[in-house]
Formats: structure tokens, sequence, C-alpha cells
């Protein structure tokens, strides 16, 4: 309860007084929560003297449950977008059928209504090298804390904040919370799209769900951890921590693995996606991160009218993933 009403309250927060100006350090604000709650769970991890010979199950876990859920929404989401997003896919379709084409033919009289031009390479470069960064911090955090916690060290300011980290996922929520409410320009396409801006979100949050159920035996997990763990639909930072805190560290470690690498297969396979199936289904692998990290590889291969179904995707996404999370908790 405390995660939501602290989400809520930077929602409410985002979309009325939050000045402009203050964007960039809200999201260093969230970096650095992030950074420092994946610290505590790799303390929490690297303090069990069983790790060492946990590693191998973490891993084919952390695979299963990464690849599945992928490929489920991937799947499902292809699917209802074919037959409730028709004339879409179809207008699409031809705006890719062209720029394939006629690659040169950027700036041609008649397009710009209808064929977006791509961010330029600048901009899908300075995304890149944001997204890199972001998980070097994660993939750096989590080691540090591993690597404190095999160590004889125990320092007074570092146990505390471990014991305590409840208080930094707070402010995590919060944060985010900000940045969702503050989000522009969204107002149009819910209204001309209507119900039918939930088709892609549906088909994740489904796909991902039933993807979770199916492989927790697999996994020798419970039902509700395996669903759990899908259900972060890549937002490693909180599912891991969230289940690190309700189910141990090792399944707070696969599922921050398993959501982790879910953020870094998409990059992989949404241009493949974007040539071979729909623009929409683009963002089924993406899940939750299509309105963050994985958007200047959305950016690059689709056109501005996937780029804002991803923002808002990533929204409902995100907003889904911590009460589904909490459903699943009840069942581990």
């Amino acid at each position: 309860m405390e995660i939501f009403v602290a989400m809520a309250l930077g929602i409410v927060l985002g979309a009325t007084i939050f000045p402009e100006s203050l964007k960039g350090v809200n999201s260093a604000l969230t970096l650095a929560s992030t950074g420092l709650l994946i610290f505590c769970m790799g303390a929490d991890l690297g303090a069990r003297e069983e790790l060492l010979g946990q590693l191998a199950n973490v891993g084919f876990s952390s695979i299963v449950l990464c690849v599945a859920p992928v490929a489920a929404s991937t799947l499902l989401v292809y699917v209802l977008t074919s037959v409730f997003m028709k004339d879409i896919v179809t207008r699409h379709a031809r705006e890719r059928a062209a720029r394939q084409e006629a690659p040169t033919q950027k700036g041609k009289p008649g397009d710009s209504a209808n064929s977006p031009e791509p961010a330029s390479d600048q901009q899908v470069s300075s995304g890149a090298s944001s997204e890199a960064a972001m998980i070097a911090i994660a993939v750096g955090s989590l080691a540090a804390g591993v690597a404190y916690g095999l160590s004889p060290l125990n320092l007074t300011p570092i146990a505390t904040l471990v014991a305590h980290s409840d208080f930094v996922l707070y402010a995590l929520m919060f944060f985010v919370g900000i940045s969702v409410g503050s989000a522009k320009g969204l107002v149009g396409k819910i209204r001309e799209y209507g119900m039918r801006l939930l088709v892609v979100p549906a088909g994740i949050i489904v796909g991902s769900f039933v993807a979770g159920l199916a492989c927790a035996p697999l996994c020798d997990m419970s039902l509700g951890q395996g669903a759990a763990i899908a259900s972060g639909m890549g937002w490693y930072s909180l599912v891991g921590v969230v289940l690190a805190d309700l189910a141990g560290p090792q399944i707070g470690s696969i599922a921050f693995l398993a959501n982790l690498g879910r953020e870094l297969l998409s990059f992989l396979i949404i241009p493949w996606i974007a040539r071979h199936l729909n623009y929409p289904t683009c963002l089924a692998p993406a899940g939750a991160t299509s309105e963050d990290t994985t958007l200047p590889m959305i950016i690059r291969c689709t056109n501005e009218e996937t780029v804002v179904l991803g923002v808002i995707n990533g929204i409902v996404c995100s907003a889904a993933a911590p009460i589904l999370v909490g459903i699943c908790a009840q069942f581990m």
C-alpha cells in the first residue's frame, strides 16, 4: 500500500505544480534511488552463504523467465493488433514499404503527413548512450552490493541503508510518479484511439503473466513467484527489490536478471519485429520500458505514432507492474 501511495503522490505532483526545469533533477534522483536499491539487493544476496552454489540455478531461471515472457507477449500483441488495430498496422506497413523502396527520398512533398521522419543519428546515439549508462549503473550497483555482502566488512551506514531499503523504494516510486504525471501530449492520442490504447498493454500483461505461470514449475518455484517475476515486464529495479524483500534474495536476483535481460533482449529484436511483424508489436518485448529505456530503439525502427503509443504503453505497464507483483505475492 505504501508503494502505491508514494507513486500516487508523485503523479499528482508531476501533473500539477512540478516545474519543467526540475525534470533533470528528478531523473537523477530516480537513477540514484535505483542504484541504491539494487546495491541493497546485492548486499542481501552476497550475505547468503549458499550464494555460489545457487548461481547455476539463478542463471537458468533468469534466462527462462526473460525469453518466455518476451516470446508470449510478442505473439499475443501481434495477434491482437492484427485484429483490433488492422487499419493502423496497414497504414504503418505502407510507410515501412515506402521507406524501404525510397530510403533517400526523405522530405519528398506529400510524405510528411503520413511518414514522419525517424530521429536523427545524433538523437539515437544520445539515447543509446543514456541507456547504456543506466544499465551499467544497475549492473555495477548489483556487483558492488554482492561484493560487499561477500566481504567481511560491516559498515554501520551501509548496514542501516540495507536494513531500511523500503524507504529508498518509496522514494523511487515517488520520483517515477512525478515522471508519469508530468508526461505531456498524450491526451490527444488517448481520445483518438479510445479503448484501443489498451490492446498492446493488455497483450503484454497477459502474455507475461501466463508465461510466468507456465515457466514456474520448470524453474522450481511457486506459480506466484514465476508470475510475479514475469509481471515486472522489464522493470528490473522495482520487481527485483520488491521480490527480494518478499521472497528472499535468490528470487529477487532472478527477478532482477530476468527483467534486465528483457530490456537488453528488446534492443536486439525490435528491429526484426519492425521489419517482419508490425510497428505496435515492437512495444511487446519492451513492456514497461517502452516509455523510457527502449524508446531510442523504437524511435529508430518505427514512427512518431508508435513512439506516442510506446509512451502510453509504458505508463500503463509501469502502473500495472507493482499491482500485479503485489497480487502474485499473495500466492507465493
